[in-house]
């Protein structure tokens, strides 16, 4: 098995090459359990930790490793290895951390295509799924929408979260499936690219997890010891999540999210919701927040109903929700900034009295 089999691409040859690294051992990160790491290689999975070096170097959680990233290695023996560098990423997936504002946790990386899961039956909610697009187009990733369950409602009722969907979202493919008699399976199959990876986002309970056995034609097993031979991490549980499918598709899943805090949107909202942003640039004010102001063309169009009225509200709120995490980052940046000016007078200080 080639690295191309684990989506190893051209770019990142080139980058290798270019760093003089093309001799040196690389593998994928399949699994990661609190700074702790299981990697994909040639040779077969290992257990990784990062270098001190990287540890020192990392200024926040985006500098450590994540589920999808290329990675350097070295290892002394075929149970352990050191991660040295993570090589470039071509896409993020990431998320407001939950309860920590203006920080942000890393999803996957290096994904080209995310297959967003909502369930018909109860799950299916048309503003949580505008939120998974921002996600996917700040991420730069290809979303795919899957409804799952549909054997559970009837066809008038599929027909109606259909007009939904395409009142409100545009050229993103739309592939219904039956976890039960797993009708829709083989349109997923026959979408899914050898080299190319893909990711699975939902809510828990929206059938992920059978999603994933079914395309894998095998029950994945959520959680290992990882380190047993070398007695690192020895109580320590990992769930597999990168996963090669016979057709050469590489599918990584992700644990279910209750709540999906947008980071570093603006770009992704811009796409999601472009007929909002087509109109705010006939605005009066160049600066209209679109909620109050005279001559706001987007209220206009919402009054005139060529701008869903829902979908409007879903707007306004994530445009907020992105404003504070931008408010709120810049907050910290100056607080670390300040905090590390304390420090150096500090130690100035402290040398000044010792001599």
């Amino acid at each position: 098995m080639s690295l191309e089999n684990f989506g190893h691409y051209d770019q990142l040859e080139q980058y290798m090459l270019e760093n003089n690294l093309d001799n040196t051992k690389v593998g994928r990160v399949i699994a990661e359990h609190k700074e702790r790491y299981i990697v994909k290689t040639i040779q077969g999975e290992i257990d990784a930790e990062v270098t001190g070096s990287l540890r020192f170097a990392a200024r926040n959680r985006e500098d450590f490793p994540a589920v999808g990233d290329w990675v350097t290695l070295s290892s002394e023996n075929s149970d352990f290895a050191m991660i040295h560098r993570i090589l470039p990423r071509f896409s993020v997936i990431k998320r407001q951390a939950v309860g920590q504002f203006g920080e942000t946790q890393i999803i996957a990386t290096n994904i080209d295509y995310a297959f967003l899961v909502q369930a018909v039956d109860r799950d299916f909610n048309i503003n949580r799924l505008e939120r998974y697009l921002t996600l996917c187009y700040s991420s730069k990733v290809s979303p795919i929408i899957i409804l799952s369950k549909v054997d559970l409602i009837g066809e008038p009722q599929l027909s109606e979260i259909f007009a939904s969907i395409k009142g409100r979202v545009s050229n993103v493919p739309i592939i219904t499936v039956s976890n039960e008699t797993e009708n829709g399976y083989e349109a997923i199959s026959e979408i899914i690219e050898t080299g190319k990876t893909y990711c699975i986002l939902g809510s828990s309970g929206v059938g992920k997890s059978t999603l994933l056995n079914n395309l894998s034609g095998q029950t994945i097993m959520k959680t290992g010891s990882i380190g047993q031979k070398t007695h690192r991490g020895r109580h320590v549980t990992s769930h597999r999540e990168l996963i090669i499918l016979e057709n050469g598709g590489i599918l990584i899943d992700t644990p279910g999210m209750r709540e999906m805090g947008l980071a570093d949107s603006s770009e992704g909202l811009e796409v999601t919701f472009d007929n909002i942003v087509n109109h705010s640039r006939n605005c009066k004010f160049k600066n209209c927040t679109h909620t109050n102001e005279i001559g706001c063309s987007v209220i206009n169009a919402v009054e005139k109903g060529e701008i869903d009225q829902e979908t409007y509200k879903n707007y306004l709120k994530m445009e907020k929700e992105n404003a504070y995490f931008e408010l709120t980052t810049v907050e910290k940046r100056h607080k670390n900034k300040e905090f590390g000016k304390m420090v150096k007078n500090v130690k100035k200080e402290m040398k000044r009295n010792y001599y």
